[in-house]
């Protein structure tokens, strides 16, 4: 059989659902009332003057609302939308999206109306290509009905898909920067590593704060750091590898362990950055490091410590 003959042969297969049962019948757990109209017009802001009084209707879009079952649900899928289901899967389809639904209001619902519904499977369309990927979208339709006569109509349509397979873009995670911090980011996209003084008490500061520590002074000026340095403790990092770090130009330098250090500057603060340069396991407490800034994006620029192997 050809290829075109078993994609008409599946077509058909998905058709032959259209029309059956896509949920069990069932009745609405309470009768239209007006507590849940009030609850659902508060919630929803509407002041709707139809929706009060002696002769208040419910509002048109609650339709849904009265088919629910509550958290113990009172309905559930019929055995035909479980196998057309079970056949997308099957296919590759087993990713789901909802993706829109239509209501159609037929008459008014009012306080004492008790409700009945039934669902079918309207139609599952030709196989599509989304952005998503390739799949069907299934629509059910369920009819609300009072003593036989159709009140509205409600269509919910999901997308059986296979997920496409892209090569999902992974970007290092971006620092944190705010009005607090903004200066010392601008230095380093210049290439220039800035510490706060103090300009009451000369005291300098890192990281970065809104005041001093020292005297509470929130004036404050700035010193660029000589780019000296010591390791005054290291922790060395073992973890699986993750391609935000692996896929930049200094992939190496996270491709397997590595240390991160607290580096004592030779002004006297200390700050948090990783060692490169030299293995790992031969990062030590008292190790000469100096500064470099490396760019591992088109926007992320980093100060890192080149280790001074003795």
């Amino acid at each position: 059989m050809d290829e075109v003959a078993v994609d008409d042969a599946w077509a058909a297969r998905l058709k032959a659902y259209e029309g059956r049962p896509a949920a069990v019948a069932g009745v609405g757990r309470d009768p239209v009332n007006a507590p849940m109209i009030r609850h659902w017009c508060e919630a929803m802001g509407d002041t709707n003057p139809a929706y009060t009084g002696p002769g208040a209707i419910a509002p048109p879009t609650m339709l849904q609302a009265w088919t629910m079952g509550g958290l113990g649900g009172h309905t559930s899928r019929a055995r035909a939308y479980e196998e057309l289901l079970a056949l997308l899967d099957e296919a590759g389809c087993t990713a789901v999206v909802a993706t829109d639904c239509e209501q159609e209001y037929v008459r008014p619902l009012r306080p004492g109306d008790e409700v009945a519904f039934d669902s079918v499977i309207e139609s599952v369309s030709e196989r599509k290509t989304t952005r998503l990927g390739t799949g069907y979208f299934v629509t059910t339709r369920t009819d609300v009905r009072v003593d036989g006569e159709l009140a509205g109509t409600h269509r919910f349509r999901i997308l059986k898909y296979a997920p496409a397979h892209r090569k999902p873009k992974e970007r290092r995670p971006r620092p944190v920067i705010n009005r607090d911090n903004a200066g010392f980011w601008d230095g380093v996209r210049e290439h220039r590593l800035l510490i706060q003084r103090c300009t009451a008490c000369a005291t300098l500061r890192f990281p970065w704060l809104p005041g001093c520590s020292t005297c509470g002074a929130p004036e404050w000026d700035t010193v660029e750091a000589s780019g000296e340095g010591t390791v005054f403790s290291y922790v060395v990092m073992h973890h699986p590898p993750f391609p935000a770090f692996t896929a930049s130009d200094h992939a190496a330098d996270a491709a397997g362990p590595y240390a991160v250090a607290l580096v004592e500057l030779a002004e006297g603060v200390r700050m948090v950055s990783n060692v490169v340069g030299v293995p790992y396991d031969k990062v030590r407490i008292g190790m000469p490091v100096r500064l470099e800034f490396r760019r591992y994006d088109e926007e992320l620029v980093l100060p890192v410590f080149q280790g001074v192997a003795a």
